[in-house]
């Protein structure tokens, strides 16, 4: 009845969203669209080979975190640095998928800033960090298991530890060679990398031994179901994760002050926008439901909103969707390589930035998930 009154009144309320296509009962409806190809699509397609290909990474940066631990030369840690931008850089295609054991991965790889202060201006490198990390280190004991300990971990920490040490290569690689306490830093760094590829490996294996045909099997509608699910955890990616936490928090938007060490990469500096613009292509080339390998594509929610022919306004509302992730890719190519000196010296960037990304969020989050029947099932604190 509802999407019947939808479609009655379409031309008195441009507003809404409607596919009046799938309202006749012998046209096609949003419970005749094939949604377990569609779960099988992402699944094979796209969620197991992201995981076995960050899989490859972190098993990578912990043989590196084991070289150079073994050995802290400029040539160690220069190839240490390069696999953690480089499995950095993968995070971005498996970050949004916190089904199954993925549910807390970003937790514990990629809570960040590691190191904070209201303002970074006369402060050493020591006082710039979390206490946890040093802490940490001095103790020689901790449960990196913990909540507690979520932003003492991951690429995060690894990012102040490879680069946030000293201002300068000599005095970083100091700290692990000559420093007071040089072998405990040397074991955190392994032992960060070590959690990192061991949580990795437990969530690829249960993807592809266990949780992936629970997944594809549960194609129905309704809260639980994996659909349902899924688009929630990737709106909620979008929102919160990548419009949020990328570039919003640091550009000041909810805070009203800019937080430049609040970007991602922050010792590293200029991976930061390289970081924003992977996980915008992740997210878009999840809504066309491209394969992660390339070369082809399934059933996504850009097939799914086609086959109820949705509208918008008298567009399309999937093209709308599209065209949007292209305006915002647009403004953040415009941006700084290093978000935090874009921050500094024309915030407004960031502003526009940020603009261009919430679009999308009204587009999704209402309008998609309103053509597509599904509740959003996680709290809005700062609105749509």
């Amino acid at each position: 009845m509802k999407k019947i009154l939808l479609c009655l009144f379409a031309a008195s309320l441009p507003l809404f969203v409607h596919s009046c296509t799938g309202d006749d009962p012998s046209g096609p409806g949003s419970a005749d669209f094939d949604r377990q190809a569609m779960l099988e699509n992402w699944a094979d397609n796209i969620i197991i080979p992201a995981f076995a290909s960050f899989s490859g990474q972190t098993g990578q940066l912990r043989t590196a975190a084991d070289a150079f631990s073994a050995e802290p030369t400029q040539q160690t840690l220069d190839d240490l640095r390069q696999v953690w931008g480089a499995a950095y850089i993968s995070f971005q295609h498996v970050s949004m998928f916190e089904m199954g054991r993925g549910m807390e991965l970003r937790n514990y790889l990629n809570i960040y800033p590691a190191c904070t202060s209201e303002s970074n201006q006369g402060l050493t490198p020591e006082e710039k960090c979390s206490p946890e990390i040093r802490e940490n280190i001095e103790e020689g004991s901790y449960n990196l298991e913990l909540p507690s300990q979520y932003d003492s971990q991951g690429f995060p920490a690894l990012d102040y530890l490879l680069y946030g040490l000293a201002e300068s290569d000599e005095d970083i690689l100091a700290t692990y060679t000559t420093g007071s306490g040089a072998g405990d830093y040397r074991r955190y760094i392994t032992d960060l990398a070590a959690r990192m590829d061991d949580l990795t490996k437990e969530v690829h294996s249960d993807w592809e031994e266990e949780y992936r045909d629970d997944f594809v099997r549960n194609s129905g509608d309704g809260a639980t179901a994996a659909v349902d699910m899924m688009v929630n955890d990737y709106i909620f990616y979008y929102e919160k994760a990548l419009r949020a936490g990328k570039v919003g928090i640091p550009a000041g938007v909810f805070s009203g002050t800019p937080l430049s060490s609040h970007v991602e990469a922050y010792y590293r500096g200029d991976l930061s926008r390289t970081l924003l613009l992977e996980a915008l292509d992740t997210v878009q080339n999840f809504f066309h439901g491209n394969h992660f390998t390339g070369g082809g594509s399934g059933e996504s929610l850009k097939s799914y909103l086609d086959y109820l022919n949705t509208i918008k306004e008298g567009d399309d509302l999937a093209t709308l969707i599209d065209e949007q992730f292209d305006a915002a890719r647009s403004e953040i190519q415009t941006l700084d390589d290093n978000l935090a000196l874009q921050v500094e010296n024309d915030n407004a960037g960031m502003l526009s930035a940020y603009d261009e990304l919430q679009k999308n969020v009204v587009l999704m989050k209402v309008d998609m998930l309103q053509a597509l029947n599904i509740d959003v099932d996680y709290v809005d604190a700062d609105g749509d």
